[in-house]
């Protein structure tokens, strides 16, 4: 079983700037790409940014330019900065990581959430 948990969200201001953590533990022998999601209520999950073992990114066009991913893999630990933050960014940020433990698998944390407002 692998844990991810989720760190650093919270209320900004529009403009401001937030960085999240997601460290994940348990039973890992492995872990390929790991990511971030986020969900508003009534939306589908969408994609935030994702990043592979060899440090390739992507991005949602609604993110490019403002925000970065990486990931330390000694750490088992994906970050996500995220600057000139808009009210549109709020939401539930997941974190994602593609884990093996002898077979491979998704794994998800438990979400933290991400408000922009004045």
């Amino acid at each position: 079983q692998v844990q991810l948990v989720e760190s650093g969200g919270g209320l900004v201001q529009p403009g401001g700037s937030l960085r999240l953590s997601c460290a994940a533990s348990g039973r890992i022998l492995g872990i390929a790409d790991m990511g971030w999601y986020r969900q508003v209520p009534g939306k589908q999950r969408e994609l935030v940014a994702i990043i592979t073992r060899g440090e390739n990114t992507n991005y949602a066009d609604s993110v490019k330019g403002r925000c970065a991913i990486s990931r330390d893999n000694a750490k088992n630990t994906v970050y996500l900065e995220m600057n000139s933050l808009k009210p549109g960014d709020t939401a539930v940020y997941y974190c994602y990581a593609q884990t093996y433990a002898g077979v491979w698998y998704d794994s998800w944390g438990q979400g933290i959430q991400v408000t922009v407002s004045s």
